[in-house]
């Protein structure tokens, strides 16, 4: 192809025509009061077809007068900030990275913009998409030079920083700012959290904050899908699967093996749990990544990480009602050394036994402290004993301080919540632990459930197998029965006897006279449902294994009357007994005292990390 005699195809394009005076000159004329050059600059600034070889010419101009560009110059300083460099030549990368750097050192007032724009380049860029009539658009999930590009933001980051050595104070608000909304596509969440992960190993001192940003948004999303429904989603979905597979004939063992692995490891159906998976996935790999250096754990930066990670638990984990998958975050990272269990249980311990602490933190230290003895597998059988007695010694003080007052005791949840969180902590450590602490030596293992005194707790007035799940007692009563540690049916019996019955209103319906309490049961460590992250937790988590024990079996199913889940006899639970022990829903975002220690640890806790 010719163009007035000239090869198109093989001759390089002519230089493109540049309009105007130089920026100097154009400053000079601008301050004059002569804007038509300055207007046609920035005109051609914002150009889209503008070239490489253009946009560096101008950027060494504005480099050389860059201590001219004030406050008065701002529109200009933003037409210059919205260039699209990030996917531009290496050549007008290194020249856009020189400018940041020269324009932020002499015009501060410049600091946050400049963070605003490299901060934007965190997500993939949006592509207009239509659906019948319906705008969808999202990110671009396909951009191939997402890396490259995200490499260059954290090098553009870097040079600021370098250049102004309090960029974080003014970074902060703005990552918390340009977080994208929780119901974005999983790709757009997970190149954002990705890349303020990545903010944080070249300025470590904002890691606690992106922390706190990031599980706080991933809690909004873990609260706002139930277990239940979850479960109820892939289920069907599995179910659908296998019923069109089986329409279209296909009956190769191979490809039915293939498709239950994808169903088991693959994308959730459910579009939140998705998104939540994608999100569990990051973090716990930068966990992963943080704590190892060359494979091998990294003690000091491990430890370093578990505080970072304990405050925000702390701040927002624990307090946070009904979050199913979150806190996993901490399991995870406990499960990499055993001092950090083990720091990770006394600091809930303290917590528990501090008066000065709100009794609904008190309760979710407990529930906490009983799930991961139970369903951990990194704890050791020594570590369980060691909690069980610090446990019941607090239980039988605290019957003590009941019996000592020279009043009735009575079975009030909001009086004595966390008496029996605790409780059923304990009860629920049994079932899951009783058989490591009793196998090796079973007559030892014997002499030490005996010496919890369990009985005393079972038969004192505050009644705690009133208030404990049923599905909890029931098992708990099975298994001290076999191995006649303490017999709670009589108990169990009387209980049942003495709910009081539904009495009709007047006014229609049904009205409970019993003091109820309407508050779930919180534990906060059953089965984990997302199928990618969840990978990493499988081999760490300890399942509910049905007992063998035929008179247990019968026994719990008698009392329960409900079909057990193969993974957890708690599945499927709702618990509807009088003064059932729960966690109240809510906020305590204010006064989360670090509580002081009350007594020592036992040995097992004094380890250092």
């Amino acid at each position: 192809m010719e163009i007035e005699g000239r090869d198109f195809l093989n001759t390089p394009p002519m230089k493109t025509v540049r309009f105007g005076g130089t920026v100097a000159e154009t400053l000079a004329k601008y301050k004059q009061g002569d804007t038509r050059d300055y207007d046609l600059l920035k005109y051609q600034l914002a150009d889209p077809e503008i070239k490489d070889a253009q946009i560096i010419n101008w950027l060494q101009e504005f480099r050389n007068c860059v201590t001219q560009l004030s406050k008065d110059h701002e529109e200009l300083i933003y037409t210059i900030l919205r260039v699209p460099w990030v996917g531009r030549s290496l050549a007008v990368v290194e020249e856009y990275l020189a400018f940041l750097g020269n324009l932020v050192s002499a015009q501060t007032v410049y600091l946050c913009a400049c963070l605003r724009m490299v901060v934007s380049h965190f997500i993939p860029k949006r592509v207009r998409i239509c659906e019948g009539g319906v705008d969808i658009s999202d990110s671009d999930d396909d951009d191939e030079n997402l890396p490259r590009n995200f490499d260059r933001c954290h090098q553009a980051l870097q040079v600021i920083a370098r250049y102004v050595p309090s960029t974080s104070r003014f970074l902060m608000p703005i990552l918390h700012e340009k977080f994208p909304f929780v119901q974005k596509s999983s790709r757009t969440l997970e190149c954002y959290v990705h890349n303020l992960l990545r903010v944080t190993v070249y300025i470590p001192s904002i890691r606690r904050e992106v922390l706190e940003v990031i599980i706080g948004k991933m809690l909004k999303l873990d609260v706002s899908a139930s277990r239940s429904e979850i479960e109820e989603v892939e289920e069907n979905a599995m179910q659908n699967q296998t019923e069109e597979s089986a329409e279209e004939g296909l009956f190769d063992m191979d490809e039915d093996v293939s498709a239950d692995k994808s169903c088991r490891t693959g994308v959730m159906t459910h579009p939140v749990a998705e998104r939540l998976d994608t999100l569990m996935a990051v973090v716990m790999a930068y966990i992963r990544d943080i704590c190892h250096v060359n494979g091998c754990l990294d003690v000091e930066r491990t430890k370093e990480l578990y505080r970072d990670l304990l405050s925000v638990f702390d701040k927002l984990i624990l307090p946070t009602h009904a979050s199913s998958h979150v806190q996993y975050t901490v399991f995870y990272l406990c499960s990499f050394r055993q001092a950090l269990a083990e720091a990770f249980l006394d600091h809930l311990w303290k917590i528990l036994q501090s008066p000065s602490q709100p009794a609904v933190l008190r309760q979710a230290a407990a529930g906490y402290m009983g799930s991961f003895l139970a369903r951990a597998k990194f704890i050791p059988v020594a570590t369980v004993r060691a909690c069980l007695d610090l446990l019941l010694p607090w239980i039988h003080h605290y019957i003590d301080s009941q019996d000592s007052s020279g009043r009735q005791a009575c079975c009030d949840v909001n009086l004595h919540g966390p008496f029996y969180t605790a409780c059923q902590s304990v009860f629920y450590i049994i079932i899951f632990k009783h058989k490591a602490i009793l196998e090796g030596n079973m007559k030892k293992g014997l002499a030490y459930l005996q010496s919890l005194n369990l009985e005393r707790v079972v038969m004192c007035q505050l009644n705690p197998l009133k208030v404990c799940l049923s599905s909890v007692t029931s098992v708990f009563a099975a298994i001290t029965r076999k191995y006649q540690v303490v017999f709670c049916y009589t108990i169990i019996e009387r209980n049942s006897r003495n709910t009081l019955p539904v009495v009709h209103s007047s006014t229609g319906g049904d009205r409970v006279t019993t003091n109820t309490n309407p508050l779930d049961s919180f534990f906060p460590f059953d089965p984990y449902l997302l199928k990618r992250s969840g990978q990493l937790i499988e081999p760490l988590y300890q399942v509910w294994e049905e007992p063998a024990d035929t008179e247990l079996h019968s026994t719990k199913t008698g009392q329960q009357g409900v079909e057990e889940d193969e993974d957890d006899f708690l599945c499927g639970e709702t618990p509807q007994a009088e003064g059932v022990v729960g966690m109240t829903p809510g906020s305590y975002d204010s006064n989360l005292r670090s509580p002081s220690s009350v007594g020592s640890p036992p040995v097992a806790f004094q380890r250092p990390f």
